[in-house]
């Protein structure tokens, strides 16, 4: 009998017990211009400045929003090149040569307890737009438009769950940096005017619930809860975080403030400490280099706009073995696969995959539904596949093809290996056309 598939590998007992190698001292450091939410976007700066950490070297310009950026390092501003981001684009990139001294910017002064205090609403607005803090759990989403919403919020659930597999970053977060989340948390929760504030981590985890319930501990004046969920993927879905963190459903297609509720990634709270408390932009990230092409797999702390391939050096570079490698920049079930490794590390970046090609040989449809028992949202991704070989766009729609969250469940639960995930962003594209 064919049952849903609720628990996956997740490769990541190996990840958890290695030591974290701080890498911070790149010769160079890329900031991408722009991005897939961005497509345009200019430096402010020019060939030869000297820059200083947290400093406003550039803004990216989406469809209704902008971003700023920030560098990491002081140093000079040595030009611009060519480097591909997360989302597999190549993209032009200000170069910032580290002098290694790190001298912060005037403008990042800490705040006083008092200052914090008097803050209103539109100055939490104002200090996170300028900050260009995201969603750093992978979507990249301004943060400050989260905060702008005109719904009454309740309760603020920060999403410690991280269930793709291979990724450790907010587990390493969490473990290293579990005060300064909790602190962030109380800063969105007065940003939102909600009035409670909820943690998510998996209940395998007793070691992340303990050091979130100590830190917990620091801040009596709120009303904090550290929640242990199911340890399912994708229990880390905004929605299905949402439902086991506070009981509430919110529909697909809702957004979750309309209900009361709105989600920020851990990683995402910390960043809220750093631009409040702080007055600075987040510089640091958690990344992991892992699959049997490279070497030596390593955890890795370093500074955004780090090139990748610095790290992959670190790793001993790939297994020499003859065989081709595939590069996936993010987890294996909703990664992005890379044409070449030559990537920088931008906020959203976490993991890179490097795995030994194997020949996978797809076979027809068995028409076994475990694609369709295991879809989180219910919808048929055999039937919506069929619909886009037919190039059929009002049967993809009726199929509902646009709450596919592009979990990767349908490919991996596949006994005849079909390529189905790939297929509904395909479609998704087509009937957007």
């Amino acid at each position: 009998m064919i049952e849903k598939t609720r628990h996956i590998p997740d490769g990541k007992k190996e990840r958890k017990n290695q030591p974290v190698n701080h890498y911070l001292e790149a010769e160079y450091l890329y900031f991408p211009t722009t991005d897939l939410r961005c497509p345009a976007g200019e430096s402010c700066v020019i060939d030869g400045q000297y820059v200083k950490v947290g400093e406003l070297i550039g803004t990216r310009h989406g469809g209704f929003f902008d971003q700023p950026i920030h560098s990491t390092v002081s140093g000079y501003v040595v030009g611009f090149e060519k480097k591909v981001h997360s989302s597999g684009q190549t993209v032009d990139c200000l170069i910032v040569k580290n002098d290694k001294k790190y001298v912060l910017h005037e403008s990042c002064v800490s705040r006083t307890d008092e200052e914090i205090a008097a803050l209103t609403k539109a100055d939490y607005v104002q200090i996170i737009k300028d900050s260009g803090l995201s969603g750093l759990g992978g979507s990249g989403f301004p943060t400050y438009i989260k905060l702008e919403t005109k719904h009454p919020i309740d309760v603020v659930v920060g999403n410690g769950v991280e269930c793709e597999p291979h990724l450790i970053s907010d587990y390493k977060l969490i473990l290293e940096r579990s005060h300064r989340i909790i602190e962030g948390l109380t800063y969105a929760m007065r940003a939102t005017g909600a009035k409670k504030g909820i943690i998510a981590v998996k209940k395998k985890y007793p070691e992340l619930y303990e050091v979130l319930e100590n830190a917990r501990h620091s801040f009596t004046e709120f009303d904090i809860e550290i929640k242990r969920v199911g340890n399912h993927y994708p229990q880390g879905w905004e929605l299905d975080t949402i439902k086991h963190a506070t009981g509430i459903n919110v529909p697909i297609g809702k957004l979750p403030a309309e209900y009361g509720v709105t989600v920020f990634n851990v990683a995402t709270l910390y960043g809220f400490y750093r631009a409040v408390k702080r007055r600075m932009p987040i510089t640091e990230r958690f990344v992991t280099i892992s699959g049997n092409g490279i070497k030596t797999e390593r955890n890795f702390s370093v500074r955004i706009g780090t090139p990748m391939r610095d790290l992959i050096e670190m790793c001993g570079g790939y297994n020499e073995n003859g065989k081709n490698k595939v590069v996936i920049c993010g987890g294996p079930m909703m990664g992005t696969n890379l044409q070449n490794d030559d990537l920088v590390i931008t906020k959203t970046v976490t993991s890179l995959i490097v795995l030994d090609e194997e020949p996978i040989q797809t076979e027809p449809c068995i028409h076994c539904a475990s694609c369709v028992y295991s879809c989180p949202v219910e919808i048929q991704p055999v039937q919506i596949m069929n619909a886009y070989k037919d190039r059929d766009k009002d049967a993809i729609a009726a199929l509902n093809v646009n709450k596919c969250i592009e979990c990767g469940l349908c490919s991996f639960t596949c006994p005849s290996k079909i390529h189905l995930t790939e297929t509904m962003r395909q479609a998704k594209r087509f009937i957007r056309k």
